[in-house]
């Protein structure tokens, strides 16, 4: 079958290799002039299951309130972007009770949990290098208030199987030496072993290597104008090159995913949530990180990439704006230096911008939509390195009629659907 994917950041990439190597004849269509040149170009480089965790959670609202009068705020709202994402923000503070926070981690953990397992078959299987390493992730904890509201997140680990460690500060010196000087700084950790971290823009483009010796052609610089629908299935494609058809389409473009499906009468709820990310040299490797460490109080992830250390998080509502905020970056220098002060050289450090395509729930769509020949992967917000591999792997089961590895019932466009709601084994219809 020929497949035509919509797409070339990590998500889209894995899907087209998963699909070849499902044997469809694939095509991928992208604006850029190379993969990962956007969402995933320099994320914070982790591949973490363990901290799937959705935004929407019990307490953001009232967390919100007090983080827009601080500096180093982790979530921030622009009024005017605000304004305009009022409807995806009112579905996500829906999400904000305690049922519903545990639904959401549980399916997010879930595609997580398969994505690391597909990563480390084909690492296996192909020998794929991109300076990843398989150390783990450490959620670090500044106060008392935030190791007892672990709770919540470790009652899901359990559930699902995912291994995790309660560590005391000292401990977390232990796994991560290069926090020796700001130990007066934390108060515990959550350790996650089976966590790994990488970079996603050398991965994405050494897959698609792979990806074209498999026979997938790459057509770069390409703008996708619209798709041309009949009856119940889409006959082709509108490009800046001409019309383009094939069986199947796949639509991986991220946020610019709902724009594409609005014509045709779909309302994908996915919105580019800002983030900031620094790649730092390392000056001093005795005090970098070993691996990715979660500064709780920052939402910032400080994770070391063979000789650089990538400093990314925070959100920001602001529409599809990537220009570049010092106060951002203060935030980012902020939480690196309290914790690893010395270790890399800040006079040096690329500052970088980038739009996740962000679902209310947290979860990604993946899968079947209305339009029988039309399939989504899309809305990984913060996780799309993390469920990347996963996500591909599910998408093209799907799109080949075959049955998935994991429950992929609850990660369609379908759970959007008018009164439904949300239950600890999946959806059910909303009742009066």
């Amino acid at each position: 079958m020929k497949v035509i994917v919509l797409g070339s950041g990590v998500i889209g990439v894995t899907s087209a290799w998963e699909l070849a190597r499902a044997g469809h004849e694939v095509t991928v269509i992208d604006r850029s002039a190379g993969p990962a040149l956007e969402t995933s170009f320099a994320n914070a480089g982790e591949v973490s299951p363990g901290y799937s965790t959705p935004w929407a959670a019990p307490g953001i609202p009232l967390k919100a309130l007090k983080w827009a009068f601080q500096r180093h705020a982790p979530l921030v709202l622009n009024p005017l972007a605000s304004l305009k994402a009022a409807g995806w923000l009112g579905q996500m503070l829906s999400n904000c009770t305690s049922e519903a926070y545990a639904v959401n981690k549980g399916r997010m953990v879930r595609v997580a949990e398969y994505s690391r397992d597909r990563l480390a078959a084909l690492r296996q299987e192909t020998g794929i290098s991109y300076d990843e390493r398989t150390q783990g992730t450490l959620q670090l904890l500044r106060s008392q208030k935030q190791l007892d509201g672990l709770q919540k997140d470790i009652e899901v680990l359990r559930e699902d199987g995912v291994p995790f460690e309660l560590l005391s500060a000292e401990e977390c010196l232990l796994h991560e030496p290069g926090l020796a000087g700001s130990k007066h700084l934390i108060a515990g950790g959550l350790r996650l072993p089976g966590d790994e971290t990488g970079d996603c823009f050398k991965f994405t483009n050494r897959l698609a290597e792979m990806a074209k010796a498999l026979g997938v052609t790459f057509r770069h610089g390409v703008t996708v104008k619209g798709l041309d629908k009949q009856g119940d299935r889409i006959v082709g494609i509108q490009t800046s090159e001409g019309p383009m058809v094939a069986d199947a389409y796949v639509v991986a473009m991220g946020s610019f995913s709902p724009a594409l499906v609005k014509s045709l009468g779909m309302k994908l709820p996915v919105y580019p949530l800002k983030g900031y990310s620094l790649t730092i040299p390392i000056m001093d490797a005795a005090r970098a990180p070993e691996s990715t460490v979660m500064d709780e109080t920052y939402k910032v992830a400080i994770t070391r990439l063979g000789d650089r250390i990538r400093v990314g998080g925070l959100a920001e509502i602001a529409g599809f704006d990537t220009s570049l905020n010092d106060r951002r970056r203060a935030t980012l220098e902020k939480s690196v230096g309290d914790l690893f002060g010395g270790a890399g050289d800040m006079a040096a450090a690329t500052f970088w911008a980038g739009l996740r395509p962000m679902t209310p729930d947290g979860t990604p769509v993946i899968g079947r939509t209305p339009v029988q020949n039309l399939f989504l992967n899309t809305g990984h917000g913060t996780l799309g390195w993390t469920m990347s591999m996963g996500s591909a792997k599910v998408l093209s089961d799907i799109v080949s009629r075959r049955p998935t590895e994991i429950d992929a019932s609850d990660l369609g466009i379908s759970r959007y659907g008018r009164g439904v709601t949300a239950t600890r084994g999946g959806l059910k219809p909303a009742t009066a």
